[in-house]
């Protein structure tokens, strides 16, 4: 399993546009999922008459699965293929992709964009490539789907292309950068196998176009950053925060620290899928023990480092944004939401420093009175809790976040620099 790089994807587009068929069907095709799990799937999407759902059904049942269980084991959304093992960090299905994206399991390094080719670019493909882009995804393959429902015209997928195109353009993504692939997750068109209803299409196919991604440098040798996910308590063991290894490694016998709770110690053990480890690294999901360290004394949001080398608590911090919604206008003053890995705290604006042209990401104002949709900017924020939170420049995996308010994301952004308390 090791032996092959790994991969971070995410798969992202509107929804009803096929994302959970397309993992369903790449699931399926490098035999991830057997062909009886399908089978049965196939059959109770038929009694249900939902006949043809059953790779979507695939996804969906091991959400339920998951959200039940408290297992941190994410290998049912991982496949293979011939060069790299993928993990795929969006599940359909999750209603809140932008917090997820931002948050947690997010850290994506590529993502595929599903866009139907029936429906063109619709509002949360605008609001996914935008969001890809601020938070650094490097590649960007863009499925043009359901081209059965087109009856796979090459002028239905150059007029998607087209618009795709421009979208990417609009949000300065390198729209070389962008595979596009014309598919059928539900027929199986060009996934796998080159697909004989479009002669006259002579890219490669979804699988070939993952295993043609540039590798990966995992963030071994930066300093050690895991943002809590949970803490259980676990009979025989104690104390057990769970989450997910961003950068540097953890092994066993290490001193560590949890910011901004302030508490740590020795690592007892580490465990993986249930296992005791000696070593885990970026990438990895982790359960460990730390001696001294009781369940009331760390919660999500905090983030484990090493005491020699601790996560940096901010008092304030300046941020690259991009306001992508909002109502009106935002001032000094205004008080959402942040999502950063783990953790939620309300920010308040305390300064708008600089307006951006965001083609260009050139200073168009200085010290603006207000910012609205579509502005980017330079803002300093202040957390109203404290938060724990990294220059983008320095550690990215805890430099992104996204701004919610009123139930929708207001903006995305990265860290510039970080005033601690």
């Amino acid at each position: 399993m090791a032996d092959k790089p790994h991969q971070n994807l995410a798969i992202i587009g509107h929804v009803d546009h096929g994302k959970s068929t397309l993992v369903g069907r790449l699931l399926f095709e490098t035999g991830s999922v057997p062909e009886h799990v399908i089978e049965q799937h196939r059959e109770e999407a038929e009694e249900k008459g939902k006949g043809g759902f059953e790779f979507a059904y695939v996804m969906d049942n091991l959400a339920e699965e998951r959200e039940r269980g408290v297992t941190i084991d994410i290998a049912h959304q991982r496949f293979d293929t011939d060069k790299y093992y993928f993990t795929i960090v969006d599940t359909p299905g999750h209603r809140d992709f932008v917090k997820n994206m931002i948050t947690g399991a997010s850290q994506a390094d590529h993502a595929v964009l599903v866009v139907a080719a029936d429906d063109g670019v619709a509002p949360q493909t605008r609001e996914h490539v935008f969001l890809s882009k601020t938070l650094g995804i490097e590649t960007l393959i863009v499925a043009i789907n359901k081209m059965d429902t087109v009856d796979y015209a090459e002028d239905a997928y150059n007029e998607v292309k087209e618009e795709v195109q421009k979208l990417l353009t609009q949000v300065r993504f390198d729209s070389d950068d962008a595979r596009f692939i014309p598919i059928s997750a539900f027929e199986g068109d060009n996934i796998a196998e080159p697909s004989e209803h479009m002669p006259w299409y002579d890219g490669p196919t979804v699988l070939a176009a993952l295993n043609d991604l540039p590798e990966m440098s995992p963030p071994t040798d930066a300093p050690l950053r895991i943002p809590i996910q949970d803490v259980y308590t676990i009979s025989g063991i104690g104390t057990v925060p769970v989450g997910r290894i961003e950068t540097g490694v953890l092994r066993p016998g290490m001193d560590v620290v949890f910011m901004p709770s302030d508490v740590g110690g020795e690592v007892k053990t580490v465990e993986m899928h249930h296992e005791e480890v000696d070593e885990a690294g970026p990438g990895d999901n982790v359960g460990f023990n730390v001696r001294g360290v009781g369940k009331d004394d760390i919660r999500r949001g905090d983030v484990c480092g090493e005491a020699s080398n601790p996560p940096s608590v901010a008092e304030t911090f300046k941020a690259q944004i991009v306001v992508m919604q909002h109502p009106s206008v935002i001032t000094a003053g205004y008080t959402p939401v942040l999502h950063a890995h783990t953790a939620q705290v309300a920010v308040t604006f305390e300064s708008i420093d600089q307006k951006l042209d965001p083609k260009t990401g050139e200073v168009a104002e200085e010290h603006p009175d207000f910012i609205k949709a579509g502005d980017a900017a330079v803002v300093t924020l202040r957390p109203q809790k404290p938060l724990s939170i990294e220059p983008s420049s320095e550690i990215p995996e805890l430099g992104s976040f996204a701004v919610r308010d009123m139930g929708q994301t207001i903006a995305a952004g990265k860290v510039l620099e970080v005033t601690e308390r």
